[in-house]
């Protein structure tokens, strides 16, 4: 039945619009599915090439280097110029930048290696989301994204698997080979994207602490946004899912094999994508009906909960589990988080908006793997794991009391009781 309410959706939209997120949503899974045959195989590839736990998280962490220089200019590009060739880019460098890992040897170009690739989401993630958010009609926007989305969790439950069975059984080469190949298939599928003709938007927004990208002022009206009250929680909650993916994608396969348990890293990810998948087979309708803060707060719980099982973790099962909570949260997270972008912007701004907040995830990636590499080496793998648990329970306090005008509405807010007041109506 929920099957043949989605296609319902995409069939009454208009043919151009449903070619394109049709070319999107395939550009998207081939993308993602690059991304994820990596996240089990570089920190293991690294490792054997005789580095430390903190040079090895420092190098994953370098990935965010990339997305904290380019996510800003690449949404400005999206904004003034096009979406479509901000997502080719992001498409080009995801194809591109596995081919040097096999060559790369040395720590520093390891580093520069890493933050090139970090341009590919910068740049593929930032306009797209912008693009779905164009193309979606408003009464149905959370709905369509949530769809949308599940080319992450499809992309990352197929990814690792395939990328760690190919390091394991054949060589780390081949595991570059293939990343390098589903980017490719990225890259033409987002060719075919269409993109719609959009004016120049002058009008001023009834949202509250409104601080419109375009104004004369444009560089210092940019950063103050960080701190007006529509992006600063927003890009917190973002900051507390940036350091949880930076841990995850860092710590888990070298705790598992540290711990000398019987399983395929690629498997953790495999079943956060699983459940990822699920929840956003649900997830856009609920967020239309129930408001954005719930789902927000479920999100952070369900991170807390899935932190919480790495620290004590003994087993395979145990580990499983937290994949699969942590996918529920990330299912939930992503595209709650996108729609609030898209309500609190213009379509003028959009794409710098959406860069600004999801730069809190880019920072917390690049303060992870250092910070949490300290962790690592003077206690354990689960030591880092708990830190990220006390943050995730610090920030889920944060969006509890401060997400809206005053700490009552706040509550409200995340309890789904209350509508979004920094929302613009176009």
């Amino acid at each position: 039945m929920k099957t043949v309410s989605i296609f319902q959706t995409f069939n009454a939209l208009d043919p151009p619009i449903r070619r394109s997120l049709l070319a999107l949503f395939m550009a998207g899974l081939s993308f993602w599915c690059s991304i994820g045959s990596l996240l089990p195989t570089i920190p293991i590839y690294v490792e054997e090439l005789g580095y430390t736990k903190q040079q090895i998280g420092v190098v994953m962490a370098s990935f965010a280097i990339g997305l904290l220089l380019f996510r800003r200019p690449l949404g400005k590009l999206a904004d003034l110029r096009s979406r479509k060739i901000v997502v080719l880019i992001g498409a080009t460098v995801v194809a591109i930048a596995p081919l040097g890992y096999p060559i790369v040897k040395s720590l520093p170009l390891l580093i520069f290696l890493r933050a090139f690739h970090g341009i590919s989401i910068a740049g593929f993630t930032t306009a797209s989301n912008a693009l779905i958010a164009d193309l979606a009609p408003l009464r149905q926007r959370g709905e369509i994204i949530g769809y949308m989305s599940l080319v992450q969790p499809i992309g990352v439950a197929f990814g690792p698997a395939i990328g760690a069975f190919l390091q394991a059984e054949v060589s780390h080469s081949s595991a570059f080979l293939f990343s390098s190949a589903t980017g490719i298939m990225a890259l033409v599928f987002a060719y075919q994207v269409w993109e719609r003709d959009r004016q120049p938007d002058i009008q001023k927004s009834n949202s509250p602490a409104h601080i419109p990208l375009h104004s004369p002022r444009n560089s210092e009206s940019f950063w103050r946004m960080l701190l007006a009250p529509r992006l600063r929680i927003p890009a917190v909650v973002m900051l507390a899912v940036g350091t949880v993916l930076g841990a995850i994608t860092t710590f888990v396969p070298l705790s598992i094999k540290n711990a000398e348990i019987d399983l395929n890293p690629g498997l953790f990810f495999t079943a956060a994508a699983l459940s990822s998948f699920v929840i956003r087979f649900f997830l856009g309708r609920a967020i239309d009906r129930y408001g954005r803060g719930l789902f927000i707060s479920i999100s952070l719980g369900c991170y807390a909960i899935s932190m919480l099982l790495l620290t004590l973790a003994s087993g395979a099962e145990s580990i499983l589990l937290a994949g699969a909570i942590e996918g529920f949260a990330s299912g939930i997270a992503i595209p709650t988080m996108v729609t609030i972008m898209a309500d609190r912007s213009t379509s003028s701004e959009r794409a710098q908006v959406m860069a600004l907040c999801i730069g809190g995830v880019d920072v917390g990636i690049a303060l992870s793997g250092p910070v949490l590499g300290y962790f690592a080496d003077e206690f354990s793998y689960q030591t880092t794991f708990g830190v990220c648990f006390a943050v995730v329970i610090l920030v889920l306090t944060i969006f509890a009391t401060c997400s809206s005008k005053d700490p009552r509405h706040s509550l409200r807010f995340a309890l789904g009781r209350h509508k979004d007041i920094y929302a613009i109506n176009e």
